[in-house]
């Protein structure tokens, strides 16, 4: 069995860890570190920085004039554009649920506290009055 050089190795099936979502995937993150094999060099960084990366190659390709590299570069930052969408998508998701279940929260402990002080109020002896003299 031959040894992992790397020092970041992850399992890649099984019953490997890791958090998933319910559709199977990995979820991502604004710094999520991508390697992308373009169509004729291996690109590594982020989604921006990979869309910027190749919509300027796609830009070079096109002043060169060649007009087929350029259209793989656009294919390509078009992607990347694309896995931008998602993550802002599904952080705007994450962060509303997030605010309705702080609302919720707020709701309860409100509630609570109105409880509370109105078990106060009827546990309160009622304080007689006496006769005046």
């Amino acid at each position: 069995m031959k040894r992992m050089r790397s020092r970041h190795h992850r399992p890649t099936g099984g019953g490997g860890g890791g958090v998933r979502h319910s559709n199977g995937q990995t979820p991502l993150n604004r710094n999520h570190v991508f390697d992308s094999n373009g169509p004729d060099l291996r690109v590594r960084g982020t989604a921006q920085q990979l869309f910027e990366k190749y919509l300027q190659l796609g830009r070079d390709a096109t002043g060169t004039g060649d007009r087929i590299l350029a259209e793989a570069y656009f294919q390509h930052a078009e992607h990347y554009f694309r896995i931008l969408n998602a993550m802002t998508q599904a952080a705007q998701q994450s962060q509303q649920e997030r605010h309705v279940q702080r609302q919720r929260a707020n709701a309860d402990t409100d509630e609570r506290r109105s409880q509370e002080s109105g078990a106060e109020a009827t546990e309160q002896p009622e304080v007689a009055e006496s006769p005046a003299d």
